[in-house]
């Protein structure tokens, strides 16, 4: 019978012998060329050779709930001179349901009750709800023809943040760790936070594994930032614990988990090792990172009331400006309540303050700083919602369902181009007509803004390569500079 233990020690894998050689001089002659960071992430590397990364770190600003194209970026005449009538009538309903409004007998229009205007010298069109996005329109990039396949929230969410429908995989921000590695060794490459919007501040629940590394090593997991106590968990020394005693404990735990890493080549003991002192240094980079009493009051006013109300989305909107000054690779933000069923007006206008200001403030103080053209921003949610009324309608009130086919989304900076609307939906927003993006196309597009081929990076789990656009995925050429 085999012994595992005597099988560790005979068997060491090719990846294995090869790491250990690279100890000598390939180590000192690779940390010349590309820096101490490069090598302490233990990525792949695969920045292209013929792909110039006009992006160094990425932020996204993930509205979850999915909001309502008709009512913000997608202005469509034709939904409000004919609001009542069916649908059906002006249009094959041959887009899948869900069971909230599949057993409807009647699909009337619901034209939206909010104005557009054109803005800027782009004359991009876009709703009174959103004053100060609209300030931002020659900063943008309007995709209106985003479409995806998921017609469910939590697929839906999982299959942007992960390229799947199926939980398990990894999230993109793990994605970009592992491509990329680290700028700040201080800081985590992957930091996600969370915040509540008072739309429906307690509609779909966010996951975990919305930030996880799924099969890639635990390293590349996104940190997530809380809203109460400590930052991050368990980063403060328990009482009585000094920060000298802690430094000496971490260093007898260093060794035994050396020790164990020589003897059975785990990954997962190097990524207990750097957790261990990626959170001793956290002890202190956090406290400053989230320390905003140097942040002049022109600037919180730029932000919003809700700047310092800590777990808020304006005050995530602050740090991830401040993480990304920080050179950290990717920062996610969540805002939850964009899931207008039943009471879309008395929902969708606390909504957008919530998101409206924070939101344009941020482009506008990363391109104050010069940070706007090394940063890709993304906001967006996972579907868009069906001109169709769900429920019963009137003039003062409707509601929207699930509507995957076609919606909006907007970036900005990294080499995107501004003041530019992408593609273009049918008189009902139901169906698209130019330019067709689908997330797995939109996920190539960020990757090689950041300089990776989307086709390069990938993972082999479970006997095949995996990679993030699975085996899709176009680059969207006509929106870069």
């Amino acid at each position: 019978m085999s012994d595992p233990l005597l099988d560790s020690h005979l068997h060491l894998n090719r990846r294995h012998f090869f790491g250990k050689s690279a100890q000598g001089l390939g180590v000192a002659a690779l940390s010349s060329l590309f820096g101490d960071d490069l090598l302490a992430s233990d990525t792949p590397a695969l920045i292209s050779p013929d792909v110039a990364p006009k992006a160094k770190r990425m932020i996204y600003l993930f509205q979850s709930g999915a909001p309502s194209q008709q009512d913000l970026f997608d202005y469509k005449p034709k939904l409000i001179d004919n609001f009542g009538k069916e649908l059906g009538d002006f249009v094959e309903l041959n887009q899948r349901k869900t069971g909230m409004s599949a057993g409807q007998k009647s699909f009337p229009i619901a034209g939206t009750r909010y104005k557009f205007e054109k803005h800027g010298q782009s004359g991009t069109e876009i709703s009174e709800l959103l004053p100060h996005i609209s300030s931002i329109a020659d900063d943008i990039c309007l995709i209106r023809s985003m479409s995806t396949e998921a017609i469910n929230h939590d697929p839906a969410i999982t299959f942007f943040q992960t390229g799947s429908q199926i939980p398990g995989r990894p999230s993109i921000g793990s994605w970009m760790s592992y491509g990329l590695g680290s700028n700040n060794k201080d800081l985590p490459a992957f930091v996600a936070m969370v915040s509540r919007g008072t739309g429906r501040p307690n509609c779909q629940p966010l996951y975990d594994r919305l930030w996880s590394s799924g099969f890639l090593p635990t390293q590349h997991a996104g940190v997530k930032f809380m809203s109460t106590g400590d930052p991050v968990l368990y980063l403060s020394n328990p009482k009585g614990l000094s920060g000298k005693a802690r430094r000496k404990m971490l260093d007898h735990l260093a060794e035994l988990n050396e020790q164990k890493l020589d003897e059975f080549a785990d990954p997962e003991i190097a990524t207990r090792i750097k957790s261990y002192e990626l959170a001793y240094r956290m002890q202190t980079s956090v406290p400053e990172l989230t320390d905003i009493s140097d942040e002049p009051q022109h600037i919180l006013d730029m932000y919003g009331p809700n700047v310092q109300t800590r777990g808020s989305y304006a005050y995530n909107c602050l740090m991830a400006r401040r993480l990304a000054e920080r050179d950290v690779r990717f920062i996610q933000l969540f805002h939850m309540g964009w899931d207008q069923h039943f009471t879309l007006p008395k929902q969708l206008g606390g909504q957008c303050e919530d998101a409206d200001q924070p939101s344009a403030a941020l482009i506008k103080d990363l391109k104050m700083r010069g940070l706007l053209d090394d940063t890709l921003v993304v906001w967006g949610g996972e579907f868009g919602r069906t001109s169709y009324c769900q429920g019963k309608l009137s003039r003062d009130n409707y509601g929207r369902d699930h509507h995957p086919r076609c919606f909006s989304l907007w970036a900005a900076g990294g080499g995107i181009k501004p003041g530019v609307t992408h593609g273009a939906t049918d008189d009902f927003s139901y169906n698209i007509t130019e330019k067709k993006v689908h997330v797995h196309d939109l996920h190539a597009t960020i990757l090689h803004q950041l300089g990776i081929d989307h086709e390069a990076l990938t993972y082999k789990f479970q006997g095949r390569q995996f990679r993030l656009t699975d085996v899709h995925g176009h680059i969207v050429k006509d929106i870069l500079s």
